[in-house]
């Protein structure tokens, strides 16, 4: 069971904020040994601020950041792990073998160089200058040097971004096979399919506040319900006032609703129109369960 297992990163009651913008408001998260966890959330949520701050790139303004129950700052707790943010910069002159080098030698027991070559698909490019790189060989590259150093904690930030489907799955399988090693990871993704394929646990974090916590399958059953597609003649505002919908949206000639239960939804709905059409029913996905998670305060405030 994940959650007994040791915690090895924890934010305790964190708050951040950069002038008039809360980025973080009291948040608590903590990842645990030898899990995949997912931080998800829309723009500006949190996501990427969390991740500095266990970094100790930040200094929260209030709250405890705690890696390996030690301070971020400490050179002995960064050695243990292995970082991809979202937003990085690599010297163009110099090749994929010659940054591999360099940050294995940060590292006391790094993999070998041809390992981590072969572990992020480079080893045709190991001689190529990071420049002359295309968009997702860079990426694979920003992946190996997270990798190269064997770490505990491996951070992902938005790790496939730039990648093609394939690419993607490939790097998939390495993630997978480095946890089956004991490596724990930490994860952003805008890619619902690929927090619903690789993570134990997910946290929803919106407006710098946890949303909620738990499984894929333990979020799309609490929060999803069904999934009603349908060419309606009833409009989205009065389909969004029917008991039990959680979310309203246009598909060109069509109306996605996701409800709590969908016979009540949709008995409703033919009381009005008798005439509707296309009508398809069907379990809700975790892309459905966000949108209702995140989108809900947003009602309610309304």
């Amino acid at each position: 069971m994940a959650q007994d297992r040791p915690i090895i990163a924890r934010l305790e009651g964190v708050s951040k904020r950069y002038g008039a913008v809360q980025a973080l408001d009291g948040l608590d998260l903590d990842v645990r040994r030898g899990e995949v966890l997912a931080v998800l959330g829309p723009n500006g949520a949190g996501k990427t601020t969390s991740i500095a701050l266990l970094l100790g790139l930040l200094q929260p303004d209030a709250g405890k950041v705690t890696l390996f129950d030690m301070s971020p700052m400490q050179r002995a707790v960064r050695e243990r792990c292995g970082v991809m943010l979202q937003v990085s910069r690599l010297p163009e002159p110099i090749t994929v073998r010659e940054h591999i080098q360099l940050f294995s030698s940060y590292y006391p027991k790094p993999l070998p160089i041809e390992e981590t070559l072969v572990l992020a698909g480079l080893t045709e490019v190991a001689d190529r200058r990071f420049g002359k790189l295309s968009g997702g060989q860079q990426q694979r590259l920003k992946f190996a040097l997270a990798l190269c150093g064997d770490p505990e904690l491996l951070f992902l930030d938005e790790p496939t971004a730039a990648l093609d489907v394939e690419a993607r799955r490939q790097l998939w399988d390495v993630i997978r096979a480095r946890v089956a090693r004991g490596t724990t990871v930490l994860l952003t993704t805008h890619y619902l399919e690929e927090a619903d394929a690789l993570a134990d646990r997910i946290v929803v974090v919106d407006h710098g506040k946890l949303v909620v916590a738990g499984s894929p399958a333990e979020i799309k059953a609490r929060s999803a319900g069904r999934r009603i597609r349908c060419v309606t003649r009833v409009s989205a505002e009065n389909v969004a006032r029917m008991a039990g919908v959680k979310d309203v949206s246009r598909h060109g000639a069509a109306l996605e609703i996701l409800a709590a239960r969908a016979e009540p939804v949709l008995r409703e709905l033919l009381s009005q129109d008798p005439d509707l059409s296309d009508l398809e029913v069907s379990g809700a996905g975790l892309e459905q369960a966000f949108l209702a998670l995140t989108r809900q305060p947003q009602k309610e405030a309304a």
